[in-house]
């Protein structure tokens, strides 16, 4: 209520009790259609996330030269991981039939995405995520399919690092929760480290730090604020506890608490 507080506050300067009334009138006016203006924002930026994932999503499918059925599949499963509703899905369908066209605008759709959303980094690596899952989901990412994720993630001002980190996380959280009964795989530790951003030499400090860091940015509350849509909440959700498996793995290594 910031804004009926200060009208009425200049109401009153203004006009005594009478400019109070009216003043915090206008403020809850003005407020309302505040209000109005920034929902119709966020619900028209995660309507173009979702626009922007499938597309680019059809354009990597096609990036080896051939769409396969396996990626067709893949594709509607992760409508059904997102529970788009029958309208969502028609379009989702269309970005992504879109994306597949020889003269899809792979540049200018990151562009105008990361010029509406201004969503910063955790924001664009979900949306990165997401593509990966996709095109990894038969167990391999094909050079071109890999060649075209670094450059949509320089696109939004990330790099291949950013794209490695985001396969680390994957393959960290591949097997599942840390087993207390036994060691942790050397690969699947290794990952874990590249998913946070360091290397087996980083102390117990900067490991807590960079994991808090990473648990703060992806939060859901945060990223769904920056115009994640609210059927992605889940994906959100699904990072933070990749997170947590990958840190997980390192206290056990490493048996810190």
């Amino acid at each position: 209520m910031p804004l009926i507080f200060v009208c009425a506050l200049i109401g009153f300067s203004l006009a005594g009790p009478v400019g109070l009334v009216v003043g915090a009138a206008i403020g809850y006016v003005l407020s309302t259609v505040a209000a109005s203006t920034t929902l119709r924002g966020l619900q028209g930026l995660q309507s173009q996330f979702l626009d922007t994932t499938f597309a680019v999503m059809g354009a990597l499918s096609k990036a080896d030269g051939v769409v396969t059925h396996d990626e067709i599949r893949v594709t509607e499963e992760v409508f059904e991981r997102l529970q788009l509703s029958a309208e969502q899905r028609q379009a989702a369908r269309a970005a992504f039939t879109r994306g597949k066209a020889p003269e899809f605008d792979l540049d200018a759709a990151v562009d105008a995405f990361v010029q509406s959303a201004q969503g910063g980094t955790a924001l664009y690596q979900l949306f990165l995520q997401l593509q990966l899952s996709a095109v990894a989901a038969d167990g391999q990412v094909h050079p071109a399919e890999h060649a075209m994720l670094v450059r949509v993630a320089r696109r939004m001002g990330l790099g291949e690092g950013d794209v490695a980190r985001l396969e680390a996380v994957l393959r960290a959280a591949a097997g599942g929760p840390a087993s207390a009964s036994a060691p942790p795989p050397r690969q699947r530790l290794d990952a874990a480290y590249a998913a946070l951003g360091l290397t087996p030499a980083a102390s117990e400090s900067e490991l807590k730090q960079a994991y808090r860091k990473l648990m703060r940015e992806n939060h859901p509350d945060r990223l769904t604020a920056k115009g994640l849509p609210e059927n992605m909440r889940a994906l959100a959700e699904e990072r933070a506890r990749e997170i947590n498996v990958a840190y997980d793995l390192i206290k056990q290594d490493r048996q810190f608490s």
